[in-house]
């Protein structure tokens, strides 16, 4: 209980503040009146992003809420361009990789499933039908594919979907030319340069060169997984070498991402054949 009320509590703390509007209506769902939220509903035909990441290192360099930022701005920009819903600041996601770094949330695994599980409930619960998972961290990928495949254990009024962001040739090939280093993952120079459009004042990018985002290759387990492959390979959390990051490559990364997303939300809109075969599913497992 204790975990949930700090969760509440930094939730409550850290929303951020969604600047541009639609014409008539905001798209952050904090930003609405109770009336307004009603009209949005209408508005979005049913769907909400819940833009999610956690609360962990980022190198020396970028704020802990990198990726809840990140994942939020570019959920912002592409519902300005096909109307939805943004849901408020949402932190809590799989990080026992970073437990060690300062700062870092690790909430309980049950604890995770279940925040989103009741937050999915509420949303549905406000005529919401359509819900969309866009993730900035690379640590809840396994976590969210668990959590969407296990919507089939119950049935549901409602559709999770996940956002699945893939860059194309073009625009790959643009950010290849743009950038000065070829290795990186976490903190380097493609995310760090997202974060100088941003959240440019909470870049430190004079700090990025003061500790190792190298890979140190610390494991070598061909043809097998275990949890510590992360740490084995970058204990400073930090994968990449970031100061050489810039704002041009950053709007370049992000609006690739805009542009998809706001094709996927505009789809799902249309989608009226998910939640159809949900139902049958599960008239089927009364058979």
């Amino acid at each position: 209980m204790n975990r949930l009320l700090v969760f509440l509590s930094i939730l409550l703390s850290a929303l951020s503040t969604l600047s541009a509007q639609s014409p008539g209506l905001a798209v952050g769902w904090e930003e609405l009146t109770a009336p307004d939220f009603a009209k949005a509903v209408k508005q979005s035909e049913g769907v909400c992003i819940i833009p999610m990441g956690v609360i962990e290192k980022h190198g020396p360099h970028l704020p802990l809420g990198t990726d809840v930022f990140t994942s939020r701005e570019i959920s912002r920009r592409a519902a300005l361009k096909e109307y939805c819903i943004v849901y408020p600041f949402y932190f809590a996601g799989q990080i026992f990789e970073a437990r060690q770094q300062p700062g870092t949330i690790a909430y309980s695994p049950d604890l995770l499933y279940k925040i989103l599980d009741e937050t999915c409930q509420e949303i549905s619960r406000n005529g919401i039908k359509k819900i969309l998972l866009v993730n900035g961290h690379g640590g809840n990928n396994n976590f969210l594919l668990y959590f969407c495949q296990t919507q089939l254990a119950k049935q549901k009024d409602y559709v999770v979907y996940i956002f699945n962001s893939e860059v194309d040739a073009a625009t790959q090939k643009k950010i290849a030319e743009m950038r000065k280093t070829k290795t990186g993952g976490h903190a380097d120079e493609s995310e760090s340069s997202v974060m100088m459009v941003v959240r440019p004042d909470l870049v430190k990018i004079d700090q990025a060169t003061t500790q190792s985002g190298e890979d140190q290759n610390r494991l070598q387990l061909k043809g097998a997984y275990t949890s510590i492959w992360w740490y084995g390979k970058y204990p400073n959390h930090y994968a990449g070498d970031a100061k050489d990051a810039n704002p041009a490559l950053g709007e370049v990364v992000l609006n690739q991402k805009v542009q998809q997303l706001s094709e996927v939300i505009k789809m799902i809109k249309a989608d009226n054949t998910a939640l159809r075969l949900q139902n049958e599913y599960f008239q089927d497992c009364l058979k």
